[in-house]
This record gives structure tokens, sequence and C-alpha cells, in this order.
């Protein structure tokens, strides 16, 4: 966590205040809001925070998916989204600027969100040919959910500014996963499909 904070304490600005990131972390309390709410600074990096911020949120959602039963995948999805809901409310509150752009936390979900059928085509497909499928389903999810997620299709725009603080921020993203779910949900009926056809 120290290391955390050295690293961006210095270079980093908050909203339109001249306070560095380093001044809102007080305690241990503190600083696992920032970890999360910018899951692990992906969400400080320079350009695109929201596109950092899905990417990091890949592997996790791989090694949840390959190490654990599928609906445990579900259920982390859930826990961080309503974890999130509280840390981008007092982060948003911290920054004194609406829905700042390194709360990525959002993006985390709504890409998990994306990639519910992950851990599902992982138990079904045969493990030599799994890595082919996996990058595509992955590029799939990841794109389609960046798609939704800068489009913004009714209600995700409305939503984002219909409701305040933290659960406007995290819902037109979860939305968005939602959209991107139906494709990345079509893909993966298509590479079952394939598999029982062709027997991989």
């Amino acid at each position: 966590m120290q290391r955390f904070i050295k690293t961006w304490r210095k270079s980093q600005k908050i909203g339109n205040t001249p306070l560095s990131i380093h001044h809102y972390m007080k305690n241990k309390r503190d600083c696992i809001r920032w970890i999360v709410a910018t899951w692990f600074g992906s969400g400080l990096l320079p350009k695109a925070p929201g596109t950092w911020g899905s990417l990091a949120a890949i592997p996790f959602a791989y090694m949840i998916s390959v190490y654990t039963v599928p609906y445990v995948f579900i259920s982390a999805t859930v826990a961080l989204f309503l974890f999130g809901i509280g840390v981008s409310n007092s982060i948003e509150k911290s920054a004194r600027k609406k829905d700042p752009g390194f709360i990525v936390v959002d993006e985390v979900v709504g890409q998990w969100v994306a990639l519910f059928p992950l851990p599902f085509l992982y138990k079904c497909i045969n493990q030599d040919s799994f890595p082919y499928f996996l990058i595509s389903l992955i590029a799939t999810a990841f794109i389609t959910f960046r798609i939704f997620d800068i489009w913004k299709p009714w209600p995700i725009r409305h939503l984002e500014q219909s409701i305040p603080g933290g659960l406007g921020i995290m819902l037109d993203d979860v939305i968005a996963g939602f959209y991107a779910l139906i494709i990345t949900s079509a893909f993966t009926a298509g590479i079952l499909f394939i598999r029982n056809t062709l027997v991989f």
C-alpha cells in the first residue's frame, strides 16, 4: 500500500485541486478504497483510464474463472458492484468532482459482466482448443463492452446523468456490460455449437 501511495502522490491531481492522492490516503481504509476505485492504479494511467481499467479487469476474471466454479465469478461481480458503490461514492466526494475518470471499478464490474460466459466456456471446452476460444471470447467481450460504454445507448446515458453518487457511477457500466453480454453469450453459444458439431 505504501508503494502505491509513493508512486502516485507526487504526480497525480484530484479534480481541480492542487492536492495529491496522498492527501486523501490518511489511513489503510482510505488506501484500500483508492486501490479498489482505481483498480490497482490502472485508472491513474494516462489516456483512456476506462480502457485501462477494462484491460486490468481481464486477468482477475480469468483467474476466478479457471480456479473456481462458475458461480463464484458471478458472486464476485455482484460483491464488487456493491462494494464499488460505496467506494465510488466516497472517492467522488473526496475528489470534489462528479464521476472522476480515474474511478474505474465501474469498468471492472462492467467488463466482468460481459465475461460471464467465460467460466462456463472453460468448463465445457477441451483444454487443447480452449486458448483459441478464450482469446476470441475475451476480445469480443472487451471490444463490445468498450463500444457500449463509450456509445452509451439508452438507458445508459440517462442513468449516468440522472442517478447521483456511487450508484450512478456503477450502474451505467453494468448496463453496458449486459449489452455486451448479449453478444458474448451468442458468441459462446456459437462456440459450443461448433464444438458439438465438429467435436474439438
